[in-house]
């Protein structure tokens, strides 16, 4: 009876998806596909880019991971806070200076053809591995916890999930994205600030000795102190601001609702409100992470982390409270892959085939070209979530997110170099560093034990990366700019 429950209540949450695509979806054309027609509410954006940011994995994993870390995820967090300040003071100045619609038209006009290329080409790469890992872990929790009691196979919760997005992003794009982003943020906080006052009842405490209990089971402690191993606070903090740097600054599908705000002073606006809030709704997920840990180690439970949040919420909460777990989970997937979809439609369109250029093609033609395109990206996400089901090793899902973390060293290197210099790049040469940079990162990670007395990599790979991309590109330049920066293409 509650699998149908739910079933029920995911319809209804998707017609109501459904009615705001159709909304906003009145008159769209490719522009309102690819930037919003540029009248984005800044409001709207930053608080629907929390759950673009948070993601169904933040919503599992996080909690999962204090038992064992504690409050050191929050290192990384002040990270990502101190980078949102660059991408609003250094990257969208640039980026609404040029009128852009695809960011990575900066690396065009500053750097050459085949750096645009491979700009793009790196971001389209990513973010499909990123989006379909976030989405297979999502998939494989609703499966395991609400469509096996219904005898459904994992085929079909995943095919279904897919169509729900693909039909209320196919034809509004950004205009109606910045809209149900919105609505799934509200249903996934409702669903974390639920949850934690539901564990806190039954647990019988007051925050005081909540807090109190915390601190005495050390899952509060904040600062990793060992300069060797992953977790030391540098190596959190300074690859916390430039993963924000690169993951959002650089970052198609996270730029592309920011630059869809009518100007630069909104859309700042809209960067510095989200990171406070950021820290705080941040801090919720592992302050539940430990409440969670407190109610099992109190009845003797035990679980993987990533299935403690879901295993205890459906076996040891009330129905209601689980429902409402299952529409805040659906919240934080959707808004992580419903944003990569139309983004990665808009770089292939924009990027790839040059939409903005090509005067052999009017407006419907444009469309139906993007549709399939949009479609093309729908069935190649289903069919890399297959493929994670059918390895169903976790260490597959951990090796393409370290690729996925590569392919943005070599935009941080492009990007700054770009930025930071005005000498002019030998374009043939930009292929070359942008596969040897990632290749030299690989061969340090894998031998920095052996070569550097126990040294681990952590965040800072990243920052390596494109600090060797910088350098390889210095390297293969000169002094005189390729391009006067003030003439845009």
């Amino acid at each position: 009876m509650s699998s149908i429950l739910i079933i029920t209540i995911l319809i209804l949450y998707f017609g109501l998806l459904i009615g705001i695509s159709i909304f906003t979806s009145k008159g769209a054309d490719s522009d309102s596909f690819f930037s919003g027609n540029k009248q984005s509410p800044w409001y709207l954006v930053a608080f629907g880019m929390i759950g673009t940011s948070l993601s169904g994995v933040t919503f599992i994993s996080v909690p999962g991971a204090v038992g064992t870390g504690g409050w050191h995820y929050y290192q990384l967090v002040l990270g990502f806070f101190i980078g949102y300040f660059v991408v609003a003071y250094v990257l969208l100045p640039l980026y609404y200076r040029y009128n852009l619609t695809s960011i990575y038209r900066y690396l065009e006009y500053r750097l050459g053809f085949k750096a645009y290329k491979w700009g793009a080409g790196y971001f389209i790469i990513s973010r499909t591995l990123g989006a379909t890992v976030r989405l297979y872990l999502v998939i494989n929790v609703l499966q395991i916890f609400v469509f096996n009691e219904l005898d459904l196979p994992f085929w079909f919760t995943t095919c279904l999930i897919m169509t729900m997005i693909v039909l209320y992003t196919f034809k509004g794009g950004v205009k109606t994205i910045v809209w149900t982003d919105t609505l799934q943020t509200i249903f996934m906080l409702l669903a974390l600030v639920v949850c934690i006052f539901s564990i806190k009842d039954v647990l019988g405490w007051d925050w005081s000795t909540l807090w109190s209990n915390l601190e005495h089971k050390n899952m509060t402690s904040l600062w990793g102190t060992d300069p060797l191993k992953k977790d030391y606070f540098l190596k959190h903090i300074l690859g916390g601001a430039f993963i924000t740097i690169t993951m959002t600054g650089l970052d198609q599908e996270m730029m592309q609702k920011n630059i869809s705000v009518k100007n630069l002073k909104d859309a700042q606006k809209n960067i510095l409100s989200f990171s406070f809030v950021l820290l705080l709704v941040n801090a919720l997920f592992l302050f539940l992470g430990g409440i969670l840990y407190l109610f099992a180690q109190q009845n003797g439970w035990e679980f993987k982390p990533d299935d403690m949040f879901p295993s205890i919420v459906q076996q040891h909460l009330p129905l209601g409270i689980f429902i409402i777990f299952i529409i805040g989970l659906i919240s934080a997937l959707f808004p992580s892959v419903d944003g990569a979809i139309t983004a990665l439609t808009s770089s292939f369109c924009i990027d790839i085939l040059g939409f903005q250029r090509r005067k052999d093609l009017n407006e419907i033609q444009k469309t139906k070209l993007r549709k399939k395109i949009h479609l093309a990206f729908a069935v190649l996400f289903t069919a890399l979530v297959f493929f994670f089901k059918w390895k169903n090793d976790k260490s597959i899902i951990d090796l393409i997110f370290v690729i996925a973390g590569y392919t943005y060293g070599p935009l941080l290197g492009l990007f700054s170099f770009g930025i930071l210099t005005k000498r002019a790049l030998k374009d043939v040469m930009v292929p070359i560093v942008c596969i040897l940079s990632p290749m030299i990162c690989y061969l340090l990670d894998r031998n920095s034990v052996e070569w550097f007395n126990g040294y681990l990599f952590g965040n800072e790979m990243l920052i390596l990366n494109g600090l060797i991309t910088f350098t390889l590109l210095f390297a293969f330049s000169n002094s005189q700019t390729l391009k006067n920066e003030n003439q845009i293409a």
